[in-house]
């Protein structure tokens, strides 16, 4: 019994020790800053919450192009263009469905805003909101959404699928 307890403390000391080495290490280092940019601030996707829905509008390019950008209580943030000439209100009616959610949890809020969505413009919409959940994910993990999405692929078009 007593065995245990002078490991404990062992590791204990061990344990304070190596906190006492460490700290010292940050504080010789000039920039405190310099480490923490090296922090990944991003590192609990259990956590992420969706805080807001904004919508901003592109005029100068080829055509009108609505961008929504979905916030994160982590400071991450995603980015979703509204297709096909949707309205960006048709994302934004979606925001009360979506706040408070895990952005990472694309696929389960897909199916609970698609119904939103259908073959007409206001599909805009719900598109825009799944791109901007993906690009939060791909952030969040740091990998690109295609390989989330199961890696390069190159295969026939799927309209062409059963052609010849």
């Amino acid at each position: 019994m007593k065995r245990r307890a002078e490991n404990v403390i062992d590791r204990r000391g061990i344990l304070k020790t190596s906190a006492a080495v460490l700290g010292g290490a940050l504080l010789k280092d000039d920039s405190v800053e310099a480490t923490a940019q090296n922090i990944n601030t991003h590192s609990g996707p259990s956590r992420l919450k969706i805080t807001d829905l904004r919508v901003a509008v592109v005029t100068s390019a080829p055509m009108t192009c609505p961008i929504i950008r979905i916030d994160t209580n982590q400071g991450v943030y995603g980015l979703g263009e509204v297709r096909d000439g949707a309205s960006p209100s048709y994302a934004l009616m979606l925001k009360s469905r979506l706040l408070g959610e895990s952005p990472v949890n694309v696929d389960r809020l897909f199916r609970k805003i698609r119904q939103f969505g259908g073959q007409a413009r206001q599909a805009g919409g719900v598109c825009a909101v799944e791109m901007a959940l993906w690009d939060i994910a791909g952030k969040v993990y740091n990998i690109s959404v295609y390989q989330m999405r199961g890696g390069k692929f190159r295969g026939p078009h799927p309209h062409l699928r059963g052609h010849h």
